[in-house]
């Protein structure tokens, strides 16, 4: 049904346009122009392949990227050294915040940032060399300017960023790892065909625009199992909930976590309560001569006494 509807608006608009021929243009493109070079930022940082620093303490030294401020307002150093931050801290590596408290130094810097734009016209151009040619003769009315005569327009705006990053052991200096050039690009496309336009295309929409408003173009297919792609730093993610990692922090503090969740102190457990009341048993040194066992202790029984001699009775006399 939505196809339905896209297909025929699309009919309307051609049908108003040959019969009612307009023109679209874009004013201003700034708020573009930002999109495209933040967007080219996040592409090239996410081919960065941080894996290898992983729980390592990183120092990110930015001495090189701190002269760097460029033309745009808010797409400058400042932008690009918090977007290394994020790659870093979703890649596992521990960020410190002093040079000597880090095992290893990342050291960036900016090769590219900026646009290129580019225009095509179907049809004849503007021009104004005939006007130019007989303003030269004398006697000759001037000649006004040719308008522009075409059925379509295309106008494109390319958004380009190179960053490059190595790391090197922070007390040694021997470097352990480089990122190559990482060069990315997005783009921004404006379309005009018999007065309708601009139609909006590139990596930095979400879709297809026709004045700003989002259309779903006709008999347009949609993959209905995605492949599944690797998170990058522009994606909406929620890695862990504060409830949680506070519950952690503090059993790592204070005991450990019980079935149910619950922090049971490490004075309640059985298991350490009876080890601890359990005497500990001392076995002697290794190579020591195991000491004699004192003699066992005899009763002393006293001496029987002698019998006593009874005298025999004498007969009578």
């Amino acid at each position: 049904m939505s196809h339905l509807r896209s297909l025929c608006l699309l009919l309307f608009s051609i049908s108003t346009s040959v019969l009612l021929p307009g023109c679209g243009t874009a004013v201003q493109r700034q708020g573009t122009e930002q999109l495209l070079l933040s967007d080219s930022i996040d592409r090239a940082i996410d081919q960065l392949d941080l894996s290898g620093l992983a729980n390592r303490k990183v120092y990110l030294d930015t001495d090189y990227m701190k002269t760097f401020k460029g033309s745009n307002l808010y797409v400058n150093s400042d932008y690009i050294i918090s977007a290394l931050r994020q790659k870093m801290i979703t890649s596992g590596l521990i960020i410190e915040t002093n040079r000597t408290d880090a095992d290893y130094v990342l050291e960036a810097r900016v090769g590219a940032l900026g646009t290129d734009t580019m225009e095509v016209t179907y049809g004849i151009p503007s021009s104004s060399g005939v006007g130019t040619a007989t303003s030269a003769l004398s006697g000759v009315p001037a000649v006004p300017l040719i308008p522009e005569m075409s059925f379509g327009k295309r106008n494109g705006v390319v958004g380009i960023s190179k960053v490059m990053v190595y790391a090197y052991h922070q007390e040694t200096g021997i470097a352990v790892w480089q990122s190559g050039a990482a060069v990315a690009r997005s783009d921004a496309r404006d379309s005009w065909m018999l007065g309708i336009g601009p139609v909006s295309q590139g990596s930095v929409y979400e879709g297809t625009l026709v004045a700003g408003n989002k259309i779903n173009p006709p008999f347009e297919r949609k993959n209905r199992n995605p492949k599944p792609k690797a998170l990058t730093i522009k994606d909406r993610q929620q890695f862990v909930y504060p409830a949680i990692l506070e519950q952690q922090l503090a059993e790592s503090r204070t005991g450990h976590s019980t079935l149910d969740g619950a922090v049971e102190p490490a004075s309640h457990s059985t298991e350490s309560g009876a080890a601890a009341a359990a005497p500990a048993e001392t076995l002697p040194p290794t190579g020591a001569t195991p000491a004699a066992a004192p003699p066992a202790a005899t009763e002393s029984v006293p001496p029987a006494a002698a019998p006593v001699a009874t005298p025999e009775p004498s007969p009578a006399q």
